[in-house]
């Protein structure tokens, strides 16, 4: 996760709390430093959706998440997906979505529905 990513998502949704922007701010939190935003941190198993599994044509049918602990400046963020369901008739998937720290820390967890290709 870097400084130039979360500035650039700040500007693409319109989310400029400061949390995410003002050093100084961000040390007067609860956190002490800066942190993503979470729904970036969730993008990333959007990007796994799309571009891998189950691949390109994939739609959205929904997303759960729960922000589970902050994700600061240079974390490495690893994100996966785990089948837990599949419709066949209409390729409906259910997946269990995770993202974890360098650390092995569970930073987001939550579960997508989509229609595969």
């Amino acid at each position: 996760m870097t400084d130039e990513r979360i500035r650039k998502f700040a500007e693409a949704c319109g989310d400029t709390n400061s949390v995410h922007l003002d050093d100084e701010y961000a040390k007067t939190t609860r956190f002490g430093k800066r942190i993503a935003h979470g729904m970036l941190t969730a993008s990333l198993i959007s990007s796994i959706l799309g571009n891998d599994y189950p691949g390109v044509g994939t739609i959205y049918l929904s997303q759960s998440v729960k922000f589970k602990a902050p994700v600061f400046i240079d974390d490495a963020i690893t994100a996966a997906v785990e089948v837990t369901n599949f419709r066949e008739d209409k390729r409906i998937v259910t997946l269990k979505t995770t993202c974890t720290n360098q650390d092995g820390i569970l930073v987001v967890e939550g579960e997508a529905v989509v229609i595969a290709p």
